[in-house]
């Protein structure tokens, strides 16, 4: 049966870009859609955190926290970041992804780890990757207890923390004096090279910009700190960052088979957990509407996809994060050798996009967006194409839903249009950044938003029986590396594997 195109069947917002979205009666503060304020204690955040999981009995407790401290953030003691200081650090590759400025962090917060993985404790969790967020108010903080790192809650002990050793990458030096951390930085435990080559935005100001958006006050805040952080990175830059990964790489399993150690052991007895291999690269940056140095959004991505594959032909997965482009330009994509291309949608309602991504709306439009992104998946085939959507804006105010079960209602309509299609979305739980327009005087969605999120998008695979998005490592509780959200920490192997 032919699939319907957008804009046929039912369920079709139809509010005007002035009327408030859904503004039915929320459950009570004690409820489930109650939102969390940072100055609640720890403890009884906690207990409502469990009440939650019990509720959703059939999610894994690992995907529970870990959405949890993907909306609230964390805090960290100074004694834990002084144990940090020799790990993998934070590198702010694309967003802050913090939900409090640089300016009012503690100058030990250079020494943050870009993510955490959960193990152990009472709860006997498996072993999650989450990014770290960081919030002073958070009532998770991360303390240093006898040369470990617990997380807490209050006094209520949660789970072991363990960190990604410094990359041995890092430690080497580009031309110029340009720091792998800043040119080449990895993400996902190692697993994925995230270059953004371009760290503004051409959506410019309060009319232009996203709204959960801060790439481009993330950049202005760096600057102003004083760090590295280059506008657009140059190709010979870039190929010289993936020559020193790919050597340092290549090194690793001798060393580790001259010490008598497994090159990617399951666990460690020290403050680290081994990283995985680098599997895949993302290529982004800003979105381009008129030209940088002189070429179209396609001209300038498409020749650094090129130079990477030209120079390390297959040698990771690549995957091209851009807006949503006609078919000309998507098969320039194919034809330099992207792998996986992100057309990401960001929301699915017809009303909140138009709000909350206006310089998108104007551009291109909701509806030949979403049009292109299954034209994209008819050249490349659907599984090559994965868009993202920002989870948790759908509930933003003043304009977002206010129940639940109607964000859950919209959101699931999206997934099912596009999995019916064979696209399969992913998503990131959003930040609530205070450099956002979005972001600064308000809290993230309600846990329990979350948690009905990612039983509808694993329910929705499985009903329409398609792969495990490609590029993301593998799937499962305990074997995630997805560190963004947990849609992979849900999903189990079948009913059909992805490459």
């Amino acid at each position: 049966m032919t699939k319907p195109r957008l804009g046929e069947g039912k369920g079709r917002a139809t509010r005007t870009p002035e009327e408030p979205a859904s503004r039915t009666t929320r459950t009570p503060a004690t409820g489930a859609s109650a939102r969390f304020s940072p100055h609640d204690d720890g403890e009884e955040h906690y207990e409502e955190v469990m009440r939650l999981a019990g509720a959703h009995a059939d999610l894994p407790l690992e995907a529970v926290f870990k959405e949890d401290l993907l909306r609230l953030g964390l805090a960290f003691t100074p004694e834990a970041l002084r144990l940090a200081a020799s790990t993998k650090p934070k590198a702010y590759f694309i967003f802050s992804f913090d939900m409090v400025p640089l300016t009012e962090l503690p100058a030990a917060a250079l020494h943050a780890p870009e993510e955490i993985a959960l193990v152990g404790g009472p709860h006997d969790l498996k072993r999650t990757i989450v990014s770290v967020r960081l919030n002073p108010s958070s009532p998770y903080r991360v303390e240093e207890q006898q040369g470990k790192l617990q997380l807490m809650a209050g006094a209520q002990e949660l789970c072991e923390v363990k960190l990604a050793p410094m990359p041995s990458a890092y430690a080497r030096e580009l031309p110029g004096g340009k720091s792998m951390r800043e040119v080449a930085p990895t993400i996902e435990w190692g697993y994925l090279i995230y270059l953004t080559v371009f760290r503004l935005c051409q959506y410019f100001g309060a009319e232009e910009e996203c709204k959960f958006c801060d790439i481009n006050e993330n950049f202005r805040q760096q600057r102003r700190a004083g760090r590295p952080y280059t506008q657009v990175k140059e190709i010979d830059d870039v190929l010289t960052a993936l020559e020193i990964i790919d050597e340092e790489e290549r090194r690793q399993p001798a060393r580790a088979a001259q010490a008598g150690e497994a090159p990617h052991a399951a666990a460690n007895a020290g403050a680290t957990l081994p990283l995985e291999p680098a599997t895949a690269y993302t290529l982004t940056g800003g979105s381009i509407t008129t030209q940088l140095q002189g070429l179209s959004e396609t001209d300038f991505y498409c020749r650094y996809v090129t130079a990477i594959e030209k120079r390390f032909p297959g040698r990771w997965i690549s995957k091209l994060v851009v807006q949503a482009h006609d078919a000309e330009a998507v098969r320039r994509f194919d034809a330099a050798g992207v792998q996986i291309y992100h057309p990401n949608y960001e929301v699915w309602d017809p009303r909140l996009f138009e709000i909350l991504c206006p310089g998108k709306q104007r551009l291109i439009g909701r509806t030949a967006w979403i049009e292109r992104i299954l034209t994209a998946a008819e050249i490349m085939g659907p599984a090559r194409v994965i868009p993202n959507f920002v989870a948790g804006v759908e509930m933003a105010r003043p304009w977002g839903f206010e129940r639940v079960e109607d964000a859950l209602r919209s959101t699931g309509e999206g997934l099912e249009f596009f999995m019916s299609h064979g696209v399969v979305p992913r998503f990131t739980t959003w930040c609530p950044e205070k450099l956002s327009i979005l972001g600064r005087n308000q809290g993230p969605a309600p846990l329990d938003y979350h948690l009905g999120l990612l039983r509808v998008w694993r329910d929705t695979i499985r009903r329409h029986r398609l792969p495990v998005p490609r590029g993301y490592g593998e799937p499962g509780v305990g074997r995630a590396i997805f560190s963004v959200s947990a849609f992979m920490d849900v999903l189990d192997e079948s009913p059909r594997r992805g490459a």
